[in-house]
């Protein structure tokens, strides 16, 4: 019998990638442990059994070939994975996406030709309910510095950084792009409705920009209380006949809805047919105590000390649950690990002698579902400085970060309608 010739790769530009949880999720091939594969899907994801309950997820036929992001932390610990773990020829552009666009208008190549996806995490800081929810009204420019506080937003002000992403997509007219952000953004105003709109405008209004859901990536096998909300968008004139017919009904039938279906139960009423949840026990089953490990992103961590339930970030992870949303603007306040019992800790692991302290770099990697080899905290090698990226910009671009394995189930999800949509 004559083996079918292999799928054409496809090709995906990732914007405001960050450390590149989107990207990871995307490309797939990555390890997670066993309990994050749901009831139904084990042979259709999983590449290889590992030891000690972990898996290795399949390849995807996405590759990033284009990534960018302003943070230099993003960039060094996206070049350390996927260019000296993975062997990525991606370029990786440490611009801001203003600037690059117009450059690329210029006259300067500066956006690939052939791609089929565009990703992107567009800001959310300005949308975020942790943050002042100022949206359009940014006081921040799209470098990320203070401005003066406007009454009217630019396009060039954080807040509307999605209009460049919008011409990104003009550019490079991909068959299917995806947007990123936080749940908050659809419960103000009219926002949600108005990206929605804009980015339905792409290449002279050739998108059909789908309802945009919420996720939470509890469902998805990620041990984490964390909701973002997914903008997917579809190109018409790429789209077969009776796909363009689906897509465009008021009730998309569940066969062409490129949005994944939850793996995992969070709440007991909806757990028919699901797995439950991971519990971070589960999760932190093996991993040894940082002054025993030789791996720097679980070695170092923040030594804040408690300072009361009134602040943020002071209080202990429930073992038997899963975790919190890891947040990249904690200021050294990211939970902890442990608590003593004086203050207010519940855990019993310090009645059998271990130490009140905070969460690693490592253990919010795990929660949000990073691999083992990811490395987030990184030596220097110039001799005058301990760390190229230090524990606390690793806390920071993990909390920036989309989670892997739920980036993954969306794609995932997409290359199995690929052909359904476009042959």
């Amino acid at each position: 019998m004559n083996d079918l010739p292999p799928k054409k790769q496809l090709n995906v530009l990732s914007l405001f990638s960050g450390c590149g949880g989107m990207d990871l999720g995307f490309e797939g091939g990555f390890q997670i442990p066993e309990d994050s594969i749901g009831l139904t899907n084990y042979d259709n994801i999983v590449s290889e059994k590992n030891k000690h309950g972990w898996v290795t997820l399949k390849q995807n036929r996405f590759k990033t070939v284009f990534a960018n992001d302003i943070l230099a932390g993003a960039e060094k610990t996206w070049t350390n994975y996927f260019k000296l773990k993975r062997g990525s020829d991606a370029v990786f552009y440490s611009d801001s996406i203003v600037d690059l666009v117009k450059r690329h208008n210029s006259g300067e190549v500066i956006f690939p030709d052939n791609i089929d996806v565009v990703t992107g995490g567009f800001p959310c800081q300005d949308f975020s309910v942790a943050g002042k929810r100022q949206g359009f009204n940014s006081s921040k420019s799209h470098l990320g510095s203070k401005i003066e506080l406007i009454s009217e937003a630019t396009e060039e002000t954080r807040g509307m950084l999605y209009m460049w992403m919008k011409q990104v997509i003009d550019i490079t007219k991909p068959n299917i792009f995806i947007a990123e952000n936080v749940k908050g953004l659809v419960n103000l105003s009219n926002v949600k409705e108005i990206i929605q709109h804009d980015f339905s405008e792409a290449n002279g209004s050739d998108y059909i920009v789908l309802d945009p859901k919420v996720l939470h990536a509890g469902n998805y096998g990620v041990a984490q209380s964390r909701e973002r909300v997914f903008f997917i968008g579809i190109k018409k004139s790429a789209l077969n006949s009776k796909a363009l017919v689906a897509l465009t009904k008021n009730r998309i039938d569940s066969e062409y809805d490129p949005y994944p279906t939850p793996t995992h139960w969070i709440k007991k009423d909806l757990k028919e047919g699901l797995r439950e949840h991971l519990k971070l026990r589960t999760l932190f089953k093996g991993l040894e105590e940082p002054e025993n490990s030789n791996d720097l992103s679980h070695k170092y961590f923040s030594k804040a000390k408690f300072m009361g339930r009134h602040c943020q970030g002071q209080t202990e992870v429930k073992l038997s649950g899963i975790g919190p949303t890891i947040r990249a603007e904690h200021h050294g306040n990211i939970e902890f690990r442990r608590l003593s019992k004086k203050n207010g800790g519940k855990s019993e692991e310090i009645k059998s002698g271990l130490q009140e302290r905070r969460l690693t770099p490592r253990e919010c990697a795990m929660i949000q579902s990073f691999p083992p080899d990811f490395n987030f905290v990184i030596a220097a090698n110039d001799g005058r400085r301990k760390f190229s990226v230090s524990p606390s910009m690793a806390y920071k671009v993990i909390g920036n970060a989309v989670p892997p394995l739920l980036a993954f189930h969306v794609a995932n999800r997409i290359e199995l309608l690929w052909e359904k949509f476009f042959d």
